[in-house]
C-alpha cells in the first residue's frame, strides 16, 4: 500500500482544522496581546499539550468511551463552554477598565502583563476543555493510523503507534501555526497596544470566545 497517500490526505484534512480560525486562535491572540510574545507562544505550547494528551488518551480508548457516554460527553461539553465564555469575559471585562487602569499608571508604566505559567494553564485547559477535539481525534486518527503503523510497529501495537504518530504530527503543525500567530501580533504590538485599538481588539477576542462558548454549551452533538 502507498502510505504517501494516507499520510498526505491526513495532512490536508489536518491544516485545514488548524488554520480554522477558533477558541485556540481567539485565545493565542488574547493572551499575546496580554503578555506578549512569550505568552503567545506559551499559550500555543499549552494548546498542543492538550492535543498531545487528547492523541494519547485516544490511542488508548479513553476518548471512544468519552464520546459514547452521552451523560459524561455533555458534562466536558458543558465545562468546556463554562471555561471559554469565563476567559471570554475576562477580555469584555479588560477592554472596558482598560482606560481608567492606563489612567491610574504611573507615567510610562505599562500595565502588568499575562505570566507565561498562566498562558500555558489557559491554552492546556481550553484545549482539555473543548469537545470538538475529542470528536476529531476520535473520528479521524483511526481511519489513517493502522495504514501508516505497521512497518513501525507489530501488528497488534500498529494502531497504538499509529495514532501517537498522527497525534504528534497534529499537535506540532498545530504549535507551528499558533506560534506564527502570536509572532505576527507581537510584531505589530506598538499599534495593538494602543489604548484604543488594544480595547478594540480585546473586546472583539471577548466577544468571539463568549460566542464560541455559547455555540458549544447549544450546538446539538
Amino acid at each position: 500500500m502507498d502510505l504517501a497517500e494516507p499520510l498526505w490526505a491526513f495532512l490536508a484534512i489536518s491544516v485545514v482544522v488548524i488554520v480554522t480560525p477558533g477558541q485556540d486562535t481567539a485565545l493565542t491572540i488574547r493572551n499575546t496581546l496580554a503578555g506578549g510574545r512569550t505568552s503567545g507562544i506559551m499559550t500555543a505550547l499549552g494548546v498542543a499539550a492538550g492535543q498531545a494528551v487528547w492523541a494519547l488518551a485516544t490511542a488508548v480508548g479513553v476518548v471512544a468511551f468519552l464520546v459514547a457516554s452521552e451523560p459524561l460527553f455533555a458534562a466536558v461539553k458543558l465545562a468546556g463552554a463554562g471555561y471559554i465564555v469565563f476567559l471570554g469575559g475576562q477580555s469584555l471585562y479588560a477592554a472596558i477598565r482598560s482606560r481608567n487602569t492606563v489612567n491610574r499608571l504611573p507615567n510610562g508604566a505599562r500595565p502588568r502583563g499575562l505570566p507565561a505559567a498562566a498562558a500555558l494553564r489557559q491554552g492546556l485547559v481550553s484545549n482539555l476543555a473543548n469537545p470538538k477535539m475529542a470528536v476529531f481525534f476520535a473520528s479521524l486518527l483511526p481511519q489513517f493510523a493502522r495504514p501508516l503503523a505497521p512497518q513501525f510497529a507489530p501488528e497488534e501495537g500498529a494502531a497504538f503507534a499509529g495514532l501517537i504518530l498522527l497525534g504528534a504530527v497534529f499537535c506540532t503543525m498545530t504549535f507551528a501555526w499558533l506560534t506564527g500567530y502570536a509572532l505576527a501580533v507581537a510584531r505589530a504590538g506598538h499599534v495593538l497596544r494602543r489604548p484604543g485599538i488594544r480595547r478594540a481588539v480585546e473586546g472583539a477576542t471577548g466577544t468571539v470566545l463568549i460566542a464560541l462558548g455559547l455555540h458549544i454549551a447549544t450546538a446539538r452533538d
